[in-house]
């Protein structure tokens, strides 16, 4: 059962009343309706939709049958819906770093660690196209999209050599 129909399945007053009468003790289908005011009909649809969901379970007692609440399933979901959702493949030293330091394609923050400082200067190059040449306003706008200070992440580009300057023209490395 996904999350959607379960949703769909619980949001239902009556369903609800039953469950929560369930979960005190269990019940035949007569103590129900007596407890709940739920016409017959409507309590056995009801019944059966949360057999089917496995959110109730019906066991003979003295030829009569008891409804009772699975508390295993509503255990089991509750795990499902609660669980860290599972990693499709761990993620790269780069996708660490860039996560870390960069949201929405910004600049959050530099890195002071000289590695990830490098991480960082080279995905900000990856913003340029090689062979292509760019006059400084250029770089600038580019770098303003990416992070607040332009100048100084342009300074760091050509210091660590991603990008080279030539008469006010720059180039990826």
């Amino acid at each position: 059962m996904n999350l959607l129909n379960l949703c769909k399945l619980l949001l239902d007053e009556d369903r609800l009343r039953v469950i929560g009468l369930l979960a005190l003790e269990p019940l035949s289908q007569t103590e129900l309706m007596a407890r709940s005011r739920i016409k017959a009909g409507v309590l056995a649809r009801h019944l059966y939709q949360l057999q089917e969901a496995r959110l109730v379970t019906i066991h003979k007692v003295e030829g009569i049958d008891q409804y009772a609440l699975n508390s295993e399933r509503i255990l089991e979901l509750k795990r499902q819906l609660f669980a860290p959702p599972p990693d499709e493949q761990p993620k790269s030293e780069e996708e660490e770093v860039l996560s870390r330091f960069t949201q929405n394609g910004r600049l959050t923050q530099l890195p002071t660690h000289h590695a990830k400082l490098l991480i960082v200067l080279a995905w900000l190059a990856e913003q340029f196209e090689p062979g292509v040449d760019y006059p400084e306003r250029a770089v600038n706008e580019i770098l303003d999209r990416h992070g607040s200070d332009y100048a100084t992440l342009r300074r760091m580009l050509i210091d660590y050599q991603f990008l080279t300057r030539n008469g006010g023209i720059y180039r990826r490395s």
